[in-house]
């Protein structure tokens, strides 16, 4: 039995089981024109992009690319076979404090590379899961900076509820809730507009998926 055919299978399984499992229910989906695209999501569970990767339409989730942290997902074999094989994900190392793209351009451009090449990313701009009592935390500059690298892309903010609830912390075994996805209409920094006043109005933009009713 071939790699290819269980990577194959194990992505069906991974579809049928969490929309079986988690009652994926998604809101307002923008239709996509053809631009790069990254997914910019609230970040509380290991396993929000793989709930936000099934939720998607079956003809974009072959072209939709999570972006993960390789101390995470490099921590075993078979959790390298996931995020490699079956998920295709891109992973970076996670700099402590460093922004990415500050004097880690090497990130920005590793992300880049996919969406010039017309692929999709799952991004979560907080940086880490957010085990705060806040909302959502600051974003961090990254996701900016890969729209300077790539301007043709475009951003879409998403709010997935409940995952903390159904994969918390140290759990492995999700407890069976309704998961929510509602999204927003895509943006684009404005002409002159600078990182600050973006990031602002991204963070407003995912928080206001959070509150739409769907």
């Amino acid at each position: 039995m071939s790699d290819q055919f269980l990577a194959q299978a194990a992505r069906l399984a991974t579809v049928f089981s969490c929309r079986a499992l988690l009652s994926l229910r998604s809101a307002d989906f923008p239709e996509h024109n053809g631009r790069p695209r990254i997914y910019a999501a609230n970040h509380v569970s290991h396993a929000d992009f793989v709930a936000l990767w099934t939720a998607l339409p079956r003809s974009l989730r072959s072209r939709t690319r999570p972006v993960a942290g390789a101390d995470y997902w490099e921590a075993s074999g078979f959790r390298r076979w996931l995020i490699h094989r079956v998920f295709r994900g891109v992973l970076v190392e996670r700099g402590g404090k460093r922004e990415p793209g500050g004097d880690n351009g090497e990130v920005i451009r590793q992300l880049a590379a996919p969406l010039k090449a017309g692929e999709d990313l799952i991004f979560f701009p907080e940086g880490t899961r957010n085990l705060t009592g806040t909302d959502l935390m600051r974003l961090r500059s990254g996701i900016y900076l890969l729209l300077q690298e790539v301007p043709d892309a475009e951003v879409v903010p998403v709010w997935i509820s409940h995952m903390d609830r159904i994969l918390p912390k140290g759990g492995y075994v999700p407890v069976p809730l309704n998961c929510e996805l509602r999204y927003g209409p895509p943006l684009r920094p404005e002409p002159r507009e600078e990182r600050p006043e973006f990031l602002a109005r991204l963070h407003a933009a995912i928080l206001a998926c959070r509150r739409s009713p769907v």
